[in-house]
């Protein structure tokens, strides 16, 4: 009898374990990309250079956990890394996981809540409706990325909720503490966003602000391209499929106020893009994309407003679910006092346009 019911308990307690361990997950991904490269005019030459993942679509390799607590309720995390293929360094900075890192709880009903290194609403919202933010990448991101949909920056020090999907419509914030004592203000960062998707059709709109953003480690922004007193991103886009293909739009308007250290004390841009997807089989498809930046700056000595235009084209195809060869290009054209091109926030041009052209091969797992 001693012996059947240690049987028995020891059955129980290996179906408990199991149930346990079917409850929780862990996963291991990642994207591994690299290219080679056209830019012209830099220094009044032309470069061709290897260029590592970051260009494209990020090198990245995470983990990403869930665990049932029961009820519907989860304790989630993810870690995600940056890097460069090309001479092994992390990315962004030497940061070990400079692109995501946080913990938190989820919902089935209610939604999530999570704390640590996150993307802000606007990436998290209008980003996906773009070009750069969805199958472009890097490549095809606003002038300088002013907007962050190419998520030159993250918030450090953050709390983001994210909804439960409701009939289609899902909200989300965040806010991103200074971490200063006696400076509350300084530093920090909140943003808000909203989307709604029915079949084929998504709009999405979000906003953010940034307040004292910092070049030091301190803080909701760390290493900000955009140092200002205050900075304030809206944004809003809509996609519809037709069949094979995706029509887009994205308008986004990006607010610098009391830049310091430079003769530039405002400094707006205005992004109006159009884009469009068509998959043409199982492994091909193409894109394009077209976006009119206008911008305004007040410099010391009188105001400037300098207006871009930008086209980008792409192809990829598929060899393998797992791996993809692809060929893009984008062209910008500066008009206006004192400016020059820039095509993907590499390197600014020596003179008012650009042409950007890259192959390459890209695996993940």
């Amino acid at each position: 009898m001693r012996i059947k019911g240690s049987l028995i308990l020891s059955t129980a307690l290996g179906f408990t374990a199991g149930m346990a361990h079917a409850q929780s997950s862990v996963t291991l991904y990642g994207s591994i990309d690299e290219s080679f490269e056209y830019i012209s005019n830099l220094g009044g030459h032309s470069d061709y250079a290897l260029v590592s993942g970051t260009q494209q679509l990020g090198n990245r390799w995470g983990l990403k956990g869930k665990e049932d607590l029961g009820g519907g309720l989860s304790a989630i995390f993810q870690l995600e890394n940056g890097f460069s293929l090309n001479n092994g360094s992390a990315l962004p900075n030497g940061q070990l996981f400079g692109r995501q890192a946080y913990l938190g709880m989820a919902s089935d009903d209610k939604g999530s809540l999570t704390v640590g290194r996150q993307y802000d609403s606007v990436v998290d919202y209008v980003a996906p409706l773009s070009a750069t933010g969805s199958w472009g990448g890097t490549l095809f991101a606003h002038p300088f990325d002013n907007d962050n949909i190419d998520e030159t920056f993250r918030i450090d020090n953050s709390v983001k909720y994210t909804s439960a999907n409701y009939a289609g419509f899902q909200i989300g914030g965040l806010y991103g503490f200074s971490n200063q004592a006696g400076a509350f203000a300084d530093n920090r960062a909140w943003s808000i966003g909203t989307k709604y998707q029915n079949g084929p059709l998504s709009v999405a709109a979000a906003f953010m602000n940034i307040d004292n953003a910092s070049s030091s480690t301190v803080g909701a922004v760390s290493g900000s391209p955009y140092l200002s007193v205050k900075e304030r991103v809206a944004g809003a886009g809509v996609n519809y499929a037709i069949g094979a293909a995706t029509l887009g739009a994205v308008y986004t308007h990006t607010d610098l106020v009391d830049r310091p250290t430079i003769p530039v004390s405002t400094l707006k841009f205005d992004n109006f893009e159009v884009n469009a997807r068509l998959g043409i089989s199982a492994a091909w498809y193409v894109g394009a994309m077209y976006t009119y930046t206008k911008e305004s700056i007040a410099w010391s000595t009188g105001r400037n407003n300098p207006h871009r235009n930008e086209f980008g084209l792409m192809a990829d195809y598929r060899l393998s679910k797992r791996t993809d060869l692809y060929a893009q290009t984008v062209y910008d054209k500066a008009s206006g006092r004192d400016v020059f091109a820039d095509v993907g926030n590499l390197a600014e041009s020596s003179s008012q346009n650009q042409t950007v052209a890259r192959v390459g091969i890209r695996t993940s797992f």
